[in-house]
């Protein structure tokens, strides 16, 4: 089936009004939606999308009519479409300001981020009076591809250096692969990441919480963001990641964090 675009709209406002709303519920994991969700894509989602990432974003599950207003991300191309605004009938009205703008990944559990105008609407049109729906950030999604396009990708097993900066001592390289976990490589080298009799004694063993396997991150190549957790955790080190919660995913020059 294949529409025109004075067709596509009429089909839009067609999709908004055509039925009255009898109810609405959220499918997100706290049973409502307060504000935007904090998602993880899975790997069936879309293409444009780095599956390790989190994305700030929205799941929800809504009657027919929807009320939404699309337009297509790049007029012509199949690239998928967003939320250009919402109608003032439908059951996406109450969470207007938190769609508009975020690009639909999910119809249905179905990845429609490569498809074009049309066959988003058929995947809407076929699909039961209650929708399940999966949106996300264009700003994010574009962030993310950036860092793809700027970061190089080592696959796990590649060997790669930690150059690691000894305060009164020689800078010490050791070879490693991608993938093994910076605590135990650094351990197995003779590396004190313990120092002191307090971390000594104090150091949970590599579960996260004691914070005194931490080191700064001089330079690295192809590393992710660190992750929230540890954000929360080194808040006074801002160049600092907890060896034990990272696996190596490049080449790293890297010292022990002053705690």
């Amino acid at each position: 089936m294949s529409f025109s675009y004075s067709q596509k709209f009429s089909i839009a406002l067609v999709l908004c009004l055509i039925v009255t709303v009898k109810s609405f519920r959220v499918s997100v994991s706290s049973g409502r939606l307060a504000s935007a969700t904090k998602i993880c894509v899975s790997e069936s989602s879309t293409d444009n999308v780095d599956i390790s990432s989190a994305f700030k974003g929205l799941d929800l599950s809504l009657v027919k009519p929807l009320g939404m207003i699309l337009e297509e991300v790049e007029e012509g191309a199949a690239k998928g479409v967003f939320v250009k605004e919402v109608a003032e009938e439908g059951s996406s009205v109450p969470y207007a300001d938190e769609i508009v703008g975020l690009k639909l990944i999910t119809v249905a559990g179905e990845d429609v981020t490569s498809l074009t105008f049309d066959e988003v609407m058929d995947k809407i049109i076929n699909s039961p009076e209650t929708v399940d729906l999966r949106l996300v950030s264009m700003n994010e999604i574009d962030s993310v591809d950036a860092e793809e396009d700027s970061a190089p990708a080592f696959e796990i097993g590649t060997s790669v250096t930690i150059k690691l900066l000894q305060e009164g001592k020689d800078d010490l390289d050791i070879e490693t692969k991608v993938g093994d976990n910076l605590r135990q490589v650094l351990l197995d080298n003779s590396v004190e990441v313990y120092q002191g009799m307090k971390q000594k004694l104090g150091n949970c063993g590599g579960g996260g919480q004691c914070t005194f396997c931490a080191f700064d991150f001089v330079d690295s190549e192809g590393w992710a963001e660190r992750s929230d957790y540890e954000s929360q955790k080194l808040k006074k080190n801002p160049d600092a990641r907890l060896t034990c919660l990272n696996n190596i995913q490049g080449p790293v020059t890297i010292r022990k964090a002053k705690r």
